[in-house]
């Protein structure tokens, strides 16, 4: 295309006050703003611009492009995309769909406390400034047996806090089968460097004695480290220094045992942790002057930081400067603490994430049979011969990342058409307007029953008759 060819072309792009004062312009801008809409239609119409200049091909005209490209965009971006989804993936505590799913006496104290004012720092006794961490406080001692609490936005920020005030700029001892990675951000190593504290690896990643520990300590040594494994598993020969032989060793040295559970487990749980899954309590029993924890794991709550242990070094934490910067909202607190006055009551099983762990196979059957009876009912109009869909056996899980070998026998539904592959009706089934995220295998569809909460059997339905009759829509089945 010649230059005069490509100004000729540029020239008929249409103007923006053409397109901005379009009635479906004037709807969105409804929502967006009349700025926001103008802002998206200047990238789209540079876009265009930039393809007519490098010389592609372009076949539709281009006012209609134009108004393509921006109505979608626009769309998009009227759209949330922190949204719910149904978890019929069978992990319990998935980190990708947002973890723990709070209780409901949790849901009606962050709706009570987000739309008003609030005591979130304010004594109505004294009349004047109160402390944000004393709402919580007393409960997390009277639970976990600890001299003193505080809570932070998360775990990883609750073991900074905790390493930066008992080893800045001194050294922390800590096994090398320990040295964790959860995530893709969250590695013991570059958080014990960001405290300022030297780390010092000690034993093999499958076997760590107390005598590799003794051997370590020096006259900088101030921690002794003990780290969750979290993530992953080590199989066939593995030793592990037990807590009571760290904790007997950090005092005879007068050095601190710092614990980072992770967990955040607060009461017995019938499940099969192949690592012994221990309480906040038994650590802080077995002699751990500090343990750190998250709130949204087994804890069953919003996502947040605890350090539960010992009053004088949890007191100067409450003074560090690094306090205010991982310091949580009145809504978390809010969850938190509605959270935990369920332990406190008795009422842990109403917490969704405990229920789910503890769920039997009887009540997960009959669970998906009723699911099983509700998509076939759903679809029933739908004459086709290549549905089948049956009750299955699964292996669930508690996390995808926290516990990826503790696995729970479960029940689901099995959905396969033989006209579709599994991966394109999950694809349907994930970008449905209530969008199910479930699990793959044996070329079907699974729906695991245990990750699903009340109510979400009719929303399974409606996402999936709408995803069946846009496929047949494209692929009309041959009738039986």
């Amino acid at each position: 295309m010649t230059n005069a060819n490509t100004n000729n072309v540029l020239r008929s792009i249409p103007a923006m006050d053409e397109l901005l004062n379009t009635p479906w312009a004037t709807q969105f801008s409804g929502s967006l703003g009349r700025e926001t809409v103008k802002n998206i239609i200047t990238d789209v119409l540079d876009g265009i611009r930039n393809e007519i200049r490098k010389g592609t091909p372009i076949k539709a005209p281009l006012n209609e492009l134009a108004v393509l490209h921006a109505t979608s965009l626009l769309g998009k971006r009227m759209l949330s995309t922190l949204k719910p989804v149904i978890n019929a993936t069978g992990v319990v505590i998935h980190t990708n769909l947002g973890r723990a799913p709070l209780a409901a006496e949790a849901i009606r104290a962050v709706h009570a406390i987000s739309g008003a004012y609030s005591t979130l720092e304010y004594s109505l006794e004294e009349g004047g400034r109160g402390g944000r961490n004393d709402h919580v406080e007393w409960i997390l001692c009277h639970i976990t047996g600890a001299e003193a609490a505080l809570v932070v936005n998360n775990n990883a920020a609750a073991v900074l806090l905790a390493l930066s005030v008992t080893a800045a700029g001194r050294e922390v001892i800590v096994s090398c089968g320990e040295l964790v990675e959860i995530g893709d951000s969250f590695r013991i190593p570059e958080i014990l460097a960001f405290s300022r504290a030297k780390m010092t690896a000690v034993g093999c990643t499958n076997a760590t004695r107390i005598s590799d520990y003794r051997n370590a300590i020096t006259e900088n040594t101030a921690v002794l480290l003990k780290v969750h494994p979290s993530n992953y598993r080590i199989a066939g020969f593995v030793k592990s220094t037990p807590r009571e032989e760290l904790a007997e060793l950090a005092a005879s040295r007068a050095l601190v045992f710092m614990e980072d559970l992770g967990s955040g487990l607060l009461c017995h749980v019938e499940a099969p942790f192949t690592n012994q899954e221990q309480s906040v309590r038994d650590c802080l029993k077995a002699g751990s002057r500090i343990v750190t924890f998250s709130g949204d794991k087994l804890l069953g709550g919003p996502q947040i930081g605890v350090i539960a242990g010992s009053k004088q070094l949890i007191d100067k934490m409450k003074h560090h400067q690094l306090l205010r910067a991982l310091r949580v909202d009145k809504m978390t607190l809010a969850a938190f603490e509605a959270t935990l006055r369920l332990y406190l009551c008795g009422r842990q099983t109403e917490i969704p994430v405990i229920g789910m762990i503890e769920s039997d196979k009887s009540a997960l059957l009959k669970k998906a049979r009723n699911l099983c009876r509700i998509l076939k009912r759903a679809v029933a109009t739908v004459k086709a011969t290549d549905f089948t869909i049956a009750v299955v056996e699964t292996c669930d899980a508690v996390g995808g990342g926290s516990y990826p070998t503790d696995i729970l026998p479960g029940f689901g539904v099995a959905i396969s058409l033989r006209s579709t592959s599994a991966e394109t009706l999950a694809t349907g089934l994930r970008t449905a307007p209530i969008p199910v995220i479930p699990g793959i295998g044996d070329g079907n569809v699974i729906l695991h029953v245990r990750t699903l909460l009340s109510g979400d059997d009719q929303l399974i339905a409606a996402s999936f008759t709408e995803v069946v009759n846009r496929l047949y829509a494209m692929h009309p089945p041959e009738s039986s």
